[in-house]
């Protein structure tokens, strides 16, 4: 596919895409005019990369830590540096703080759902409600 497909199907703009393949992040490969093209699995990975950028992780910690998510057993940095293990902790616990928000806000909407259906006001419409 080519950039502009991938920016569709991402949501990401065509010029950022072009700064994660600056940044080393995906690598497109190009036809014989020059065009960049991506494979599917692009879509994941600037999806990943995305999601790794809003959590507020640099782009050099994300190229370092990209291969590991694709083969968690099978990458071992030999020099870490403290840096990278301390964002990475960071990292690690506010994924853990959203997860646990996330479920909390899942337990607390499945209840009213529960609730709610329970009593047979379900069947009202938004228009009715309002």
């Amino acid at each position: 596919m080519r950039i502009g497909e991938l920016a569709e199907r991402t949501g990401i703009s065509r010029r950022l895409l072009r700064y994660y393949e600056e940044q080393q992040l995906i690598a497109p490969g190009r036809s014989f005019n020059g065009y960049r093209e991506y494979e599917e699995g692009h879509v994941g990975r600037v999806l990943q990369i995305k999601g790794l950028l809003d959590a507020g992780l640099p782009t050099r910690i994300i190229r370092q830590i990209l291969p590991c998510l694709d083969k968690p057993h099978s990458i071992y940095f030999d020099d870490p540096t403290p840096e990278m293990l301390s964002i990475l902790d960071r990292e690690h616990d506010h994924l853990t703080q959203r997860i646990d928000c996330l479920t909390r806000n899942r337990d607390a909407i499945a209840d009213y759902l529960r609730t709610v259906r329970s009593r047979g006001t379900a069947t009202a419409s938004p228009e009715q409600v309002a």
